[in-house]
């Protein structure tokens, strides 16, 4: 049986990069984001931002679900998606849930709620979606499910090549050192669609090695962008907590 593996994400955590990484490798089929068309076209009211809905694309729960275990029968699959897309549909569908190796990449809130801003100034608490990673956590414990990893962006920028290398150890995958760069004039066809969110990484060769930027500047950035937008200290506030939360699973702390 192939093997299915998610990496569930929150909006700019670095998932794109991590997708492109996993793309490189050259031995796995990719899907990216298959649940943002039932997420956006069914189950939220606002309208999605920089996203031109696919001729054709798949757009029920259930039919999304088979599409990618068809793709499957034929392939080991890697597909990046957000948890706040699917619950609470995922978790009750445990057959589903057991035949996937769940995955989930953190980035420190301050930066990611920062970034998400500035693309849209109408993203929303569930948008930011922390909270929904842990909810899926917990549910998937709930299920027996006990193998999950937990991967942090900022060990990735730190030392992509360790941080990788760990990743793929955990997922029974060989390191691939060629899988860490890229050609930047080459975008994946599926990512057209949505391409206003990853013009950074479409542009990028790899990802740079750098150290974990000063959190004090970070707070900084932050405060300054929470007086235009106050609503933003209140995401945080509220997703805080799922982030340490899921923080203490992640390789980092483990």
């Amino acid at each position: 049986m192939n093997p299915v593996i998610f990496l569930w994400a929150h909006p700019r955590s670095m998932s794109t990069a991590i997708e492109r990484i996993m793309r490189e490798r050259g031995d796995l089929d990719c899907l990216h984001e298959p649940f943002l068309h039932y997420y956006y076209l069914h189950r939220s009211s606002k309208p999605p931002v920089h996203f031109d809905s696919e001729q054709g694309h798949a757009n029920e729960y259930g039919e999304i679900r088979d599409l990618i275990l068809q793709r499957a029968e034929r392939s080991a699959l890697f597909i990046k998606d957000m948890s706040y897309y699917v619950i609470p549909e995922l978790l009750g569908d445990p057959d589903f849930c057991k035949r996937i190796r769940h995955c989930f990449l953190l980035r420190n809130p301050m930066s990611a709620i920062m970034s998400y801003y500035r693309l849209d100034d109408s993203v929303t608490l569930d948008e930011i979606g922390i909270e929904s990673q842990w909810r899926l956590f917990q549910g998937l414990q709930a299920l027996g499910i006990e193998d999950s990893v937990v991967l942090e962006a900022e060990s990735v920028q730190a030392d992509p090549a360790a941080s990788m290398r760990r990743f793929w150890r955990a997922l029974g995958l060989d390191y691939s050192d060629h899988a860490l760069s890229w050609d930047g004039s080459s975008t994946p066809s599926d990512w057209q669609y949505v391409e206003g969110w990853h013009q950074s990484v479409s542009a990028s060769r790899g990802i740079r090695r750098q150290a974990t930027r000063d959190a004090e500047r970070v707070a900084d950035e932050f405060a300054q962008l929470c007086r235009e937008a106050p609503q933003l200290e209140q995401y945080l506030q509220h997703q805080l907590p799922f982030y340490q939360k899921l923080r203490e699973h992640s390789f980092d702390n483990v």
